[in-house]
């Protein structure tokens, strides 16, 4: 017996869990489409453009762990390798499925539409190599399920996107009938001798110091490491940091929480700590210019055990082919506790603020509005933080208990957070999403918020309009960052037509600001989005501070 290869494909989508796929029709996927949509567990997902498309499988796979986008050649492929890149940085297993010339095309020496002009149509495939894990080409129908088996096995392994390219007249072709999927998701554990090695070392180290600290990165997520980052936790007692990216993945209602670690504008102490400690067991941790506040926080590297994904290493100690998960649960079960740092956090932890209500009446401030955001947020909300001031206004907020947290930190692509928030809400309609943008990077990606009321998510948008990219001011700031002003709310009727209900709000009071959260709570039939005016001024201090290292770093002279 035989399938065709657009059917395998769609098996094996289905296989590892994908109940929705991302899609911008064009005529060298329709085919492939077709036999996509003939699968009874499959749900095609259509977007505005090809790069709003690949965020929204961005923020799908950030729900439901893995996530497949198809596009049309060039055209489609080029914008949609943005996303692509985002979900390489942000270690996202997103499948990149790109329609592709007629196999007879390229034999016969045509040009083609939707190329370049050349009669070389292999560009695509050799620029998808660069930023993916795996990436195929499926010329051959015999090939195909080998090929597709290999690029999702890598995409799923590494927890990176992967790339697959079907021609245009291959997907009815005849191939074989998919194996035991087992064989696609099995992947190699750690070592065991190597593990042991590491787990002794690094508890020999931990053990000669005297106050030991945790510190949990974004990786973690990506590793399913959570549970064993919090046994270790646990079982050595120490105070815990999170890295930006890494905050909801560690309670913050846990007696050892200390905050979320970002140099000088670390929340609740953090960096003190840490300054404090004589050692960091740094965890799924990731270290950029952003993440370090412009290298101003990185801590010295005697002071730290960096625990990757698939590999250990410390001071005059390397140890490859250990995943994450596994030697954190092994180390839990070694390490004595030491809580010298708890006790000492709890000199340094800081009161929080009281912070009052404003004046209903008065102008709308961004700690107003930080506060009203506050009082909305529970265990069923998915916070998305835009690049942006919305970083540092969403790292201050205090999660409950089953809160979760989104941010893009590595790739930081400012209108990211509308189109990802899209498909994070497909993969988890179960999930309230609230999510702050700034107005610059809601025009990047505006489209689809018209998908959000096709789709009917009630999806909470605050868009803080301070007319311009604020978050470039506080870096280098010129009349580049000035953008011309819209009607934000007013858009919503636009693309309400005459099926919608998203509602819009404008709003620059306090009053205004309470009243307009109270209707988008009662509008469950759509998207509300709420225009918040503030002055262009009205930054967190964090952000001031921060753009200020970063302007540094950017600006450091060449090495002659």
């Amino acid at each position: 017996m035989t399938t065709t290869v657009g059917s395998y494909l769609a098996t094996r989508l289905s296989e590892v869990g994908i109940e929705n796929h991302f899609v911008v029709p064009g005529d060298y996927n329709l085919a492939l489409l077709d036999k996509l949509q003939a699968h009874p567990k499959l749900e095609e997902v259509n977007c505005s453009n090809e790069l709003n498309c690949s965020f929204a499988a961005e923020g799908y796979a950030r729900s439901k762990g893995v996530a497949a986008v198809v596009v049309t050649f060039s055209v489609g492929a080029f914008s949609a390798f943005n996303g692509i890149g985002s979900a390489y940085g942000e270690n996202l297993p997103v499948i990149l499925i790109a329609g592709s010339p007629n196999t007879n095309d390229s034999i016969d020496h045509n040009l083609l539409h939707h190329t370049i002009g050349t009669h070389n149509f292999d560009y695509e495939f050799e620029m998808a190599k660069k930023i993916t894990c795996a990436a195929v080409q499926i010329k051959h129908a015999k090939d195909a399920p080998s090929l597709i088996d290999f690029a999702i096995r890598e995409c799923l392994a590494k927890k990176k996107p992967c790339y697959i390219e079907v021609p245009t007249n291959m997907s009815t072709q005849s191939c074989a009938l998919p194996g035991p999927i087992e064989g696609v998701l099995y992947q190699s554990p750690s070592e065991p001798k190597t593990l042991t090695a590491a787990v002794d070392a690094a508890n020999k180290l931990i053990g000669s110091r005297l106050k030991p600290t945790l510190l949990a990165g974004p990786k973690l997520k990506s590793a399913g490491a959570e549970k064993a980052f919090l046994r270790l936790a646990e079982a050595l007692g120490c105070a815990v940091a999170v890295l930006p990216a890494a905050k909801s993945l560690f309670p913050e209602d846990h007696p050892q929480y200390a905050g979320v670690y970002w140099g000088n504008v670390s929340t609740k102490k953090a960096d003190a700590i840490l300054q404090w400690s004589d050692l960091t067991i740094c965890a799924g941790c990731v270290f950029t210019d952003y993440s370090t506040t412009g290298w101003t926080s990185l801590q010295p590297a005697t002071h730290r055990i960096e625990v990757d994904s698939d590999n250990v290493k410390f001071p005059d100690h390397y140890y490859g082919h250990i995943k994450l998960a596994d030697f954190l649960d092994a180390l839990a079960k070694k390490v004595s506790k030491n809580d010298k740092s708890v006790v000492e956090y709890q000199r340094l932890r800081p009161v929080p603020p009281a912070i009052k209500a404003a004046e209903p009446s008065a102008a709308i401030t961004r700690q107003e509005m930080a506060r009203q955001i506050q009082g909305i947020i529970n265990s069923k909300t998915t916070l998305f933080a835009e690049t942006g001031d919305s970083w540092f206004n969403g790292v201050q907020m205090d999660l409950p208990k089953g809160a979760k947290f989104e941010v893009e930190m590595q790739w930081g692509h400012i209108g990211w957070s509308v189109p990802a928030c899209f498909g994070y809400s497909v993969g988890a309609p179960d999930r309230e999403i609230v999510t702050m943008v700034g107005d610059g990077s809601f025009q990047m990606t505006v489209q689809e918020v018209a998908q959000m009321i096709r789709l009917k998510q009630p999806i909470l948008i605050f868009l803080i309009n301070n007319y311009g990219y604020t978050i470039e001011v506080e870096i280098h700031d010129g009349p580049y960052n000035n953008i011309k002003n819209w009607n934000y709310a007013a858009l919503m009727e636009a693309f309400n037509a005459n099926d919608g209900h998203g509602k819009g709000f404008q709003v620059k009071t306090g009053a205004e600001l309470a009243e307009a959260i109270k209707k988008a709570k009662s509008n469950t039939r759509g998207p509300t989005l709420i225009e918040i005016q503030i002055n262009r001024d009205d930054c967190t201090n964090e952000l001031i501070s921060w753009g200020h290292y970063v302007a540094l770093a950017n600006a450091r002279p060449p090495i002659t």
